[in-house]
């Protein structure tokens, strides 16, 4: 290269050219080559990129969960509630459906009062007319006596009327707090005499007669298919072929509540008779309950039964018994019959009307929410006021 060079130390001016175009091509092959690694790797230069975009999103994720660790602990938890509440709704709509299921599956076999539907578990289910609950309590035997040796037929006349006319009659109780107590004895005993209890899954209490309601409705709606389910309570004198033949009047209706319909007002102070805790539901203080059937006596159709047993679970009680009943129906398709037959008061009033023939069909005192002393008494109104020994058999239903 030194010869190359003139005197100067200057390049040639004739080597210029020739360096240029050499220039030029080392150029363009070493651009070649930086370009086609490049697209070459792209994908790893591309992955590369996105892994450190991960970890830096990660890095401040971690940071921020640090930041808001007491946050997220209460969102966990009220997820978790969310979560509980959901299931819980979930469990109440299978069990109603699970109900509404085994109703419709049930087959059955015949219209007479002597043949059964057959339900999805197997077990027979009695056709009948109608299925009257007494509700009674481990102190009420005398009432129940009282009641036998009147107006509810004993022994073979009750299985009698049973297949015959369709008629169930039972004693409504549950159990004691104690398994096997001595009050629990005594009802199996007394059982074993008359054959006439229907025993509930519940714990007997008088705060408890709402719950007691709802499971004797669910007990009796998986025993016998009947067209009507009546309560009564066992110090009220009643009078069976007038009920029979009066609930016959509504056999084509499908959704009706039989009873001596009030509205009472909401007791809001405390320490009185029938005091409503959630008096404030009702509205302003001084309020009246809305239209029910009096707790004493009354009767609901097979629909309303059967309603009560799938939603049981999900209706609300109140402090009384017969305002709980009513509850259930609002907002239903509900047909509410005022029977004011089954209501009368004792002698002279249901004596008066059955001289006149117009026989009440249930007959007890406002003032005791009953017939007051009904062991003693219960004899005497059932004498005044009642239909007579063959009243029930001369029914046509």
């Amino acid at each position: 290269m030194m010869k190359n060079r003139n005197n100067d130390g200057k390049i040639s001016t004739k080597w210029v050219p020739i360096i240029c175009i050499s220039f030029f091509f080392i150029g363009m092959l070493f651009t070649n080559r930086m370009w086609e690694p490049q697209e070459s790797e792209s994908p790893l230069i591309s992955s590369h990129q996105q892994n450190q975009e991960l970890k830096l999103i990660c890095e401040d994720c971690g940071t921020k969960k640090k930041i808001g660790s007491e946050s997220d602990v209460m969102d966990e938890v009220q997820r978790t509630h969310d979560a509980i509440k959901s299931l819980d709704k979930s469990v109440s709509m299978l069990q109603m459906e699970l109900a509404a299921t085994r109703s419709s599956k049930e087959l059955v076999h015949s219209d007479k009062y002597s043949g059964s539907t057959i339900t999805q578990d197997g077990k027979p289910k009695k056709k009948v007319f109608v299925v009257i609950g007494i509700n009674t309590a481990f102190s009420s035997r005398r009432r129940r006596d009282s009641v036998r040796d009147t107006w509810m037929p004993q022994g073979e006349k009750l299985q009698k009327m049973e297949k015959e006319k369709g008629i169930v009659i039972r004693f409504t109780i549950g159990h004691s707090a104690t398994s096997n107590s001595i009050l629990d004895r005594a009802i199996d005993t007394e059982e074993a005499q008359h054959h006439d209890f229907l025993r509930l899954e519940h714990i007997e209490g008088y705060h408890e007669l709402s719950a007691k309601t709802k499971i004797y409705f669910s007990t009796a709606v998986a025993m016998w298919d009947a067209d009507f389910y009546v309560k009564v309570d066992d110090d009220v004198h009643v009078n069976l072929g007038i009920l029979a033949s009066t609930l016959a009047h509504y056999r084509s209706k499908p959704r009706v509540y039989v009873g001596c319909m009030k509205s009472g007002p909401v007791l809001a102070k405390t320490n009185v008779k029938y005091h409503e805790p959630e008096f404030w539901k009702f509205g302003e203080e001084g309020n009246k309950y809305f239209r029910h059937a009096t707790g004493q006596i009354y009767a609901i159709s097979k629909d309303l039964a059967t309603y009560i047993s799938i939603n049981q679970p999900i209706l609300h009680k109140f402090a009384n018994e017969d305002v709980s009943l009513g509850s259930w129906f609002i907002g239903l398709e509900v047909e509410h019959i005022d029977e004011r037959s089954m209501c009368c008061e004792t002698p002279p009033d249901c004596e008066w009307k059955a001289q006149a023939g117009a026989v009440c069909v249930a007959s007890f005192d406002w003032s005791c929410s009953g017939i007051c002393q009904s062991v003693e008494k219960m004899k005497s109104v059932h004498e005044k006021c009642g239909e007579g020994d063959d009243g029930v058999w001369g029914v046509v239903l």
